[in-house]
C-alpha cells in the first residue's frame, strides 16, 4: 500500500458507512429545487456527464438528484450485441478485472482476492458452479448510466441480500482492502441461462444508499445483519438479453460470474478498459 493509498483507505475503516449512506440518501432524494439543481450541475461539470444521451436533458425536469442519477437514456444510445452466442456488457463503466476463477478464487488486484463463496454470501452450494468459471468486475463512475442490463437471456432462480460494510470501490481502495467486494453489502442474483448458471452481483459502496431490481423493487435498504434470501423457481421471471434488471441509486460495481467452460471473454476485456452497455464482451463456448 502506497502512502497515498493509505491516506485514502485507512480512514474508511473508522467511518460509520451506513449512517453516511442514510444521510446521502436524504440529500440525493431531496426535491428542494435549488439544492438538487446545484448538485446536478456540479456532477455534470466535474465528471463530464453526456446529457445529449439522456432522454431528459433539462435538469429542471428531474425531481431529485437521484432521479437524474438513474436517468433513462434515449432509445438507440445503447446497441445490444446481436451476434448469436455473444455476451453483452451489463453496464457502462470500466473493467476492474476479468478472467478465470481459480479454484474458487476471484482476482481483485495485485495481492488481493476473494472467493466465490464469500462473494455469494457464504453459501458453498450457491458458489459451487462458479469455482473454476469466468468473472468480470465492472466499475460504474458518477458519469455513467446507472441502470444494469442482462448479458444473456436468463430465468431468475434466486436472489440474496448480503450484509457488509460500504467501503469505497475506487482504484486506491480496491488495491488496498483485502476481499473488498466480498466485504461490502451486495445483492446477488442467480439466473439460469443457455450458458448454465449466471450470477450478477450488485455491490454497494460508501454513499450508495440503495440497490433495486426490476422484479423486487428496492432491496437495500434496509440494513441487515444476516443474509436475506428469495427463491424464484416457481415464478417464471425471465428477462431477455439487453433488458434492464436493476439499478444503483448512486453508483458502484457489478460482478458477472459464469460456470467453467461455458464462456470465453474477448481478448480486449482487460483491466481499465472502458466499456459500453450492450457491447460484445465475450462468447458462449
Amino acid at each position: 500500500m502506497t502512502f497515498k493509498e493509505a491516506l485514502t483507505t485507512l480512514p474508511q475503516y473508522l467511518l460509520p458507512h451506513h449512517a453516511l449512506s442514510v444521510l446521502a440518501s436524504k440529500f440525493t432524494h431531496s426535491t428542494h429545487k435549488a439544492w438538487k439543481n446545484l448538485f446536478i450541475k456540479t456532477i455534470i461539470k466535474i465528471y463530464g456527464v453526456n446529457m445529449a444521451e439522456s432522454k431528459i436533458s433539462d435538469i429542471e425536469a428531474f425531481s431529485s438528484f437521484n432521479d437524474f442519477f438513474t436517468r433513462e437514456l434515449k432509445e438507440g444510445v445503447h446497441k445490444i450485441s446481436p451476434q448469436p452466442g455473444s455476451i453483452a456488457c451489463p453496464a457502462d463503466g470500466a473493467v476492474s478485472q476479468a478472467g478465470s476463477i481459480e479454484a474458487g478464487d476471484i482476482f481483485q488486484a495485485k495481492g488481493k482476492s476473494f472467493t466465490a463463496t464469500e462473494l455469494l454470501g457464504g453459501d458453498a452450494e450457491r458458489a459451487k458452479p462458479f469455482e473454476n468459471g469466468r468473472f468480470t468486475t465492472i466499475y460504474l463512475s458518477p458519469k455513467d448510466y446507472h441502470r444494469l442490463h442482462m448479458p444473456l437471456t436468463g430465468t431468475l432462480t434466486e436472489m440474496a441480500h448480503i450484509p457488509g460494510r460500504l467501503f469505497s470501490v475506487n482504484n486506491a481502495t480496491t488495491r488496498s482492502v483485502q476481499g473488498l467486494f466480498a466485504r461490502n453489502e451486495r445483492v446477488a442474483c442467480i439466473f439460469d441461462t443457455e450458458a448454465g448458471p449466471m450470477a450478477l452481483v450488485l455491490v454497494g459502496a460508501i454513499f450508495v444508499s440503495s440497490v433495486e431490481t426490476v422484479w423486487h423493487g428496492v432491496v437495500t435498504p434496509p440494513t441487515i445483519k444476516s443474509v436475506r434470501h428469495w427463491q424464484y423457481q416457481d415464478q417464471s421471471i425471465t428477462l431477455e438479453k439487453g433488458m434492464e434488471m436493476g439499478r444503483f441509486n448512486m453508483g458502484s460495481t457489478i460482478i458477472v460470474l459464469f460456470a467453467d467452460d461455458k464462456v470465453k471473454w474477448d481478448e480486449t476485456l482487460q483491466a481499465d478498459k472502458v466499456v459500453r452497455l450492450g457491447e460484445k464482451i465475450g462468447d458462449l463456448l
